[in-house]
């Protein structure tokens, strides 16, 4: 099994890589696809097996393609001398800042902005949203869980519309932007902070909390080996 899925995953990259040149003239899609098919030299029904859904699979490779580049440069960056707020948004411009072509990038919005594909881009976005909270450790595990990726997830998307419109140099005009969302969201978290300390709020506050508590990060606990499963190698 794993030879199998290592050899979706390189057929898979091989088609990413193809189709990234045409993206820019074609869009995701299917004639881009069945160009990438040809030029990368796979076979068609492999493709098909590897990516039922053609340039959309593709696509959503290369946003995840992105974020796998994005916790790399997370953590080999330096950030300990760091403020929280300062290595959010350092680790969205790193998000930024390793796409080779924005066209990509363009193609995929108006992709995902399409209603039969606004789920799957909206899904995108939120896995993005959520490795960059857990990779700078947060532990949230009530409600916060959900506002942090929620509101985490607005500011990338609304950066990556501006950076998209940007020409300044060095996109210097999008960093500011983020800068000033990410301080945006800050001061939302301190104001529920503010809101806890506040005597006169606090009934208010606990009643919220109580309301919510039923609400709980998903379980990401692996599953306990089941009688006769068969886990691979110890």
């Amino acid at each position: 099994m794993e030879e199998n899925a290592s050899t979706r995953d390189g057929v898979q990259a091989r088609l990413l890589a193809a189709i990234k040149p045409h993206v820019p003239f074609d869009g995701w899609s299917h004639r881009a696809f069945r160009v990438a098919v040809s030029d990368a030299g796979v076979d068609r029904a492999a493709a098909d097996a590897v990516c039922p859904r053609g340039a959309l699979d593709l696509a959503v490779a290369y946003h995840k393609e992105g974020d796998a580049e994005m916790l790399r440069r997370i953590h080999a960056a330096d950030m300990a001398e760091m403020r929280f707020r300062d290595r959010v948004a350092a680790a969205v411009r790193f998000r930024l800042e390793l796409v080779e072509d924005k066209e990509l990038v363009r193609r995929g919005t108006t992709l995902f902005a399409l209603p039969v594909h606004a789920t799957e881009g909206a899904r995108l976005v939120w896995g993005t949203a959520d490795l960059i909270w857990d990779t700078l450790g947060d532990t949230a595990r009530d409600y916060n869980w959900y506002t942090k990726r929620a509101t985490l997830a607005g500011v990338y998307s609304s950066t990556v519309l501006y950076w998209l419109g940007d020409d300044s140099e060095d996109h210097a005009r999008t960093w500011a932007f983020l800068d000033r969302r990410v301080e945006d969201v800050m001061r939302i978290e301190k104001v529920k902070a503010q809101a806890r300390d506040n005597k006169m709020l606090q009934p208010l506050v606990s009643g919220v909390e109580w309301a919510l508590g039923w609400v709980k990060a998903p379980d990401r606990t692996p599953p306990a080996d089941m009688p006769g499963s068969w886990q691979g190698p110890r």
